[in-house]
């Protein structure tokens, strides 16, 4: 039973693209290296991994191989140059095309539409793939609300020290105006209040004023 059909596509996980990267370009190394032996031919090969380094294979060097690349892509080859280059960019629209149509039909399909043309595997593929999707979905809503709820109880404690902050204050204040009031009431409305008397006189109006003069006293007298 033969391997299964393998996707290429982009590596997503770092590590792994890495480890791939190597052993496959171990292998191209190997298989370059034997085309140029089997074959007898003049072979070079230029490969710039994905942080930049650069690794290069020639039979003869990679230098001499280019300078010659560039002899035989003169003015003569320019028509069959500009055609491989007019293939490649019609490949690559067709690519870029098909990936639209599958984004297109994928979108439709978890929008519940178009799902005759899907057979038992597809749709268990499908289902799987939502399934996986509304749990991230419902994970982040939830770690969304748990945030939201933390942040609503700090802010309760912070509005209930601030009520209690302001009410200390509040009955400070009471308390001062109640000491400021009492220290400020008149003498008069502090000292007792007595009743009247008919027979009360102040005495110094009864007693003889003895600054008067002898002729002032001779006159009264005579009054």
């Amino acid at each position: 039973m033969g391997r299964g059909k393998i996707e290429i596509k982009r590596i997503e996980n770092t590590t792994n693209r890495q480890v791939t990267f190597c052993k496959r370009r171990n292998g191209l190394l190997k298989k370059t290296y034997e085309l140029s032996v089997l074959c007898d031919a003049e072979v070079a090969l230029i490969v710039f991994s994905s942080r930049g380094r650069l690794y290069e294979y020639a039979n003869n060097s990679v230098r001499s191989t280019i300078e010659r690349y560039k002899k035989a892509s003169d003015s003569s080859n320019v028509g069959s140059v500009s055609e491989t280059n007019a293939q490649f960019y019609q490949q690559q629209a067709s690519k870029l095309r098909k990936q639209i149509q599958d984004t297109q039909s994928f979108n439709r399909h978890i929008m519940g539409e178009a799902l005759s043309s899907l057979t038992f595997k597809e749709l268990k593929n499908l289902e799987s793939k939502l399934e996986k999707g509304i749990s991230r979905i419902r994970s982040k809503k939830n770690e969304l609300i748990f945030a939201e709820i933390e942040y609503m109880q700090k802010r309760e404690i912070e509005l209930q020290n601030a009520n209690m902050y302001l009410r200390a204050k509040i009955a400070e204040n009471e308390r001062n105006q109640q000491q400021t009031d009492l220290m400020t009431v008149p003498v008069y409305e502090a000292m007792p209040s007595q009743p009247y008397d008919r027979n009360f006189h102040p005495a110094n109006l009864l007693e003889p004023n003895h600054h008067y003069s002898r002729q002032d006293q001779t006159a009264l007298q005579l009054v």
